[in-house]
């Protein structure tokens, strides 16, 4: 049999319609924090609401022959595993589906009548935090075998996982491996939906990731506050002496990373596909953020501005401790200073060791004397995809034509899915359709997140193509 677009797009609209998107608009609802952002996520029941809610759509839509358990394990957040049997390929073949339904934290500066936990469908877009990263995975994956199915079109056997601990860096997930591991087989492809998309008018394919390190610089020089007319001057402020630090880490002026050895080589292939995204993307490589008018991004190159989102270390401050808000801050200067550095890494890194490298780098010879401080986070290795096998980028051309009537286009993400690294260690002669629906104005862990659920829809369709040349090949 082979695979029929046309009846597979019918199934699918239909679906997103009468069934998923308002099993989403309840998802968006739950305020399921991942535990590193609601450390009692036990107590507080959030978690446990999503899973029963996603659980209970899959549980209704499992194909004939399907199981589905929820896997608890002692002190770990759940993990939705469905076992779907295959209907043809090889013997013992497999395909992994991956996704995740925690969530980041609320954020500030959503628009009037939005908000991070509550759904507004306008257009073709549903608003709300985690639709998109990636509430829909679930959803996606067992429509496309559905599709599939209903065409009588054969696939191998497929085991979708879930987890709940994505955003809190997948900690919980190496032990979820080691438990299930006789239970997930050894799969020849790996199906990731947690990615981004460059626009929404053709299949984007994720050829790298970025690794994470994380910490918390905290700066002291004095025991308690004192009054700023009498101790500035002569007692170094702790915030100044933040910024010497950070300098040592980073060019203020350009953003580049000091340190060269938390750099490396870019592949030459890399290099190319960041050329021809750039041909595609133009200025919306960097004209889809919410820049305030006159801004400018960092360099005017495309080809640069994607490989620095995707092979050149970058780092953010994302929280501060240590600052009182503007209307109470009076004339004093401040006992401490703490920021958390997010640092992205380059693919190939090695992120624990970035990890001590730049606590070396912010802890040594601290200036006049401070208490200085780096407070470890968390290090995620990133990963870079293995070539592509000729039947793979075929499926992958085809299905893009087929959905969109446009080419693919392949372009590592500057975030990170440490499960990709996980697995690409564990079965490296798998491979990878890494992709997604994080485009345009979708601001994933951000303000105004939403879910294109067009470009879902199509995404879903080429899903089901792609598993079913899978089952063909060779």
């Amino acid at each position: 049999m082979r695979f029929d677009d046309a009846a597979a797009s019918s199934l699918v609209a239909d679906e997103f319609g009468k069934t998923i998107v308002p099993t989403l608009v309840d998802y968006i609802r739950i305020p399921n924090k991942s535990p590193m952002f609601d450390p009692q996520w036990a107590e507080h029941g959030h978690m446990d609401r999503a899973v029963d809610l996603l659980a209970g759509w899959a549980k209704g839509h499992l194909p004939d022959g399907a199981t589905l358990e929820i896997v608890r394990l002692p002190g770990k957040t759940p993990v939705i595993l469905i076992d779907i049997p295959g209907t043809g390929g090889a013997a013992g073949d497999s395909v992994l589906l991956y996704g995740h339904l925690d969530k980041q934290p609320e954020m500030t500066g959503w628009r009037e009548g939005l908000g991070p936990w509550t759904p507004v469908i306008e257009g073709d877009k549903l608003y709300g935090r985690g639709g998109a990263d990636d509430g829909y995975a679930i959803f996606a994956s067992l429509t496309a075998i559905n599709a599939l199915r209903a065409q009588g079109v054969p696939h191998a056997r497929c085991v979708v996982l879930i987890e709940a601990c994505e955003e809190s860096g997948s900690a919980d997930l190496p032990a979820y491996i080691e438990h299930l591991g006789p239970r997930l087989g050894t799969p020849s492809l790996v199906v990731c939906l947690d990615s981004g998309c460059g626009n929404y008018d053709q299949l984007w394919c994720t050829t790298s990731l970025r690794g994470l390190v994380l910490g918390t610089l905290e700066v002291s020089l004095i025991r308690e506050g004192i009054h700023s007319g009498d101790g500035s001057g002569v007692v170094a402020s702790s915030f100044r002496v933040v910024r010497a630090l950070l300098d040592r880490l980073e060019d203020a002026h350009t953003g580049a990373i000091r340190p060269l050895d938390l750099y490396v080589e870019i592949p030459r292939a890399r290099v190319l596909q960041a050329g021809l995204a750039a041909d595609v993307l133009g200025d919306e490589v960097w004209d889809k953020f919410p820049m305030q008018p006159g801004a400018k991004p960092v360099v005017a190159e495309p080809a640069d501005l994607i490989l620095n989102r995707t092979w050149r270390p970058a780092l953010a401050i994302t929280g501060a401790d240590g600052l009182p808000p503007i209307a109470d801050a009076g004339n004093v200067l401040r006992p401490r200073t703490a920021l958390k550095l997010s640092l992205r890494v380059p693919p190939s890194i090695d992120a624990a060791k970035a990890l001590e490298r730049v606590q070396q780098i912010l802890e040594a010879d601290p200036p006049y004397g401070a208490q200085v401080k780096f407070t470890p986070g968390g290090a995620n290795g990133g990963w870079d995809a293995p070539a592509l096998a000729p039947w793979l980028e075929a499926s992958i051309d085809a299905a893009s034509r087929r959905c969109f009537d446009r080419p693919p286009v392949y372009m590592g993400e500057g975030g990170s899915i440490p499960f990709m690294g996980m697995l690409g260690k564990k079965f490296p002669q798998a491979q990878f359709l890494i992709t997604g629906v994080l485009g345009p104005g979708s601001n994933a862990h951000g303000p105004n997140e939403f879910l294109h659920v067009p470009y879902a829809q199509k995404l879903t369709r080429c899903v089901a193509s792609v598993l079913a040349d899978h089952a063909q090949r060779g």
